[in-house]
C-alpha cells in the first residue's frame, strides 16, 4: 500500500495545536515522522508484506499497555497514523500523555484500511513505546524523591535529533528539564576547569563573556565548592560525591547556591541522595539508556 504522506499543512489544526501547547515544534515533529516512514518505505516503496496479505476493508484495534507505567508520545503516534493514512484513519480514545496506566489498559483506538493500519503500526508504536519508557523511568525517580526537596533533572545525553521529544517525555513523567542546548545556559565542566586553571577562573571567564546568563559549575570536592561560594557562584553541580560528602556540601553551602547531584546515580540510591538536602538530581539514564515501554496494537477480531 502506498501511504498518504500527508503534508504538514494538511494536518488537523487541533493536532498541531496540541503539539505546540506541549512545547514541541509541530513542523519538526512532522519531519521526524516523515523520516521514520522513509526508513520503512524508501523512495515511495510499498509495504510488500501488508500489500500481499489478503485483507479487505477496514480494521480496528487498540494500543494496549502490557505493563504499568506512564504514557508519553501518544500524540506523536496519532500524528504518525494521520501522516500515513490521511483522512482514511480515525483515532479515538487517546489517553493524555502523562497518564499512569496498568497492564491491559487500552490507551488509544485506531480504525483505518487494514493494509494501511498494518503498515503504520510499528512507526507509531516506536514513538509511543520509546517516549513512554522515558516517562515511566522518570516517574519512578519522582516517586523515589517524594517528600524531599529534590527534583529529578534530565541531561543533554539524548539521541541526536530526538532531544525535544525526549525532554518532553521527561516532563510527562514529572521530571524537570535541564538546559536544551549549549547556548541557553552555561555549564563549567571538569575540562573547562583544567583549561582555565581552576574553578574560579573558569567561572569568572564564563560570567564575563555572558552577562546575565545562568552559569553552573561542576565541583569534585569541598575545597572547590568553598572557592566558588566565595566567588559568588549560585549554581553548583556536585560530581560523583558520596552521600556523606554531599550532606556536608549542603551544610557548607547553607542556602547560598542551588546544588545538583550528578554522576553514576542509581534509582536505589535516589532517596538516600535526596535526603542529603540537594536541590536537584540529574540522571542521564532517563534518556540515553532507558527501556522501552511495552505497548502493542491488538486488532479487533
Amino acid at each position: 500500500m502506498t501511504i498518504a504522506r500527508t503534508p504538514y499543512d494538511d494536518l488537523p489544526v487541533t493536532l498541531t495545536a496540541e503539539l505546540a501547547a506541549a512545547g514541541l515544534d509541530p513542523e519538526r515533529i512532522h519531519a521526524m515522522v516523515a523520516d521514520a516512514f522513509e526508513e520503512d518505505l524508501p523512495g515511495g516503496a510499498d509495504d510488500v508484506t501488508s500489500a500481499a496479505v489478503p485483507s479487505q476493508g477496514h480494521g480496528a484495534g487498540g494500543f494496549v499497555a502490557r505493563e504499568p507505567g506512564v504514557l508519553a508520545g501518544l500524540v506523536v503516534a496519532e500524528l504518525a497514523f494521520v501522516y500515513a493514512l490521511g483522512d482514511d484513519v480515525e483515532v479515538t480514545g487517546r489517553a493524555a500523555d502523562g497518564t499512569a496506566v496498568r497492564p491491559g489498559d487500552t490507551v488509544l483506538r485506531v480504525e483505518a484500511p487494514l493494509a494501511g493500519l498494518l503498515t503504520a503500526e510499528r512507526t507509531a508504536l516506536n514513538f509511543a513505546c520509546h517516549l513512554s519508557g522515558i516517562a515511566t523511568a522518570t516517574s519512578r525517580w519522582v516517586s523515589a524523591l517524594e517528600g524531599t526537596r529534590a527534583q529529578v533533572l534530565d541531561t543533554r545525553k539524548t539521541l541526536p535529533g530526538w532531544r525535544a521529544l525526549q525532554k518532553y517525555a521527561v516532563r510527562c513523567g514529572g521530571g524537570v528539564n535541564h538546559r536544551f542546548s549549549l547556548a541557553d545556559r552555561a555549564m563549567v565542566k571538569d575540562n573547562h576547569v583544567v583549561a582555565a586553571g581552576g574553578v574560579v577562573p573558569a567561572y569568572r571567564a564564563v560570567v564575563a563573556a555572558n552577562p546575565g546568563l545562568r552559569v553552573e559549575v561542576e565541583v569534585t570536592d569541598l575545597d572547590q565548592l568553598r572557592e566558588l561560594l566565595e566567588a559568588g557562584c549560585t549554581e553548583i553541580l556536585l560530581d560523583n560525591m558520596d552521600s556523606p560528602t554531599m550532606a556536608e556540601a549542603v551544610a557548607v553551602t547553607a542556602g547560598r547556591a542551588t546544588l545538583e547531584a550528578s554522576g553514576g546515580l542509581t534509582l536505589d540510591r535516589a532517596r538516600e541522595v535526596a535526603q542529603t538536602g540537594v536541590d536537584f538530581i540529574s540522571v542521564g539514564a532517563l534518556t540515553h539508556s532507558v527501556d522501552v515501554f511495552d505497548l502493542g496494537l491488538d486488532l479487533d477480531e
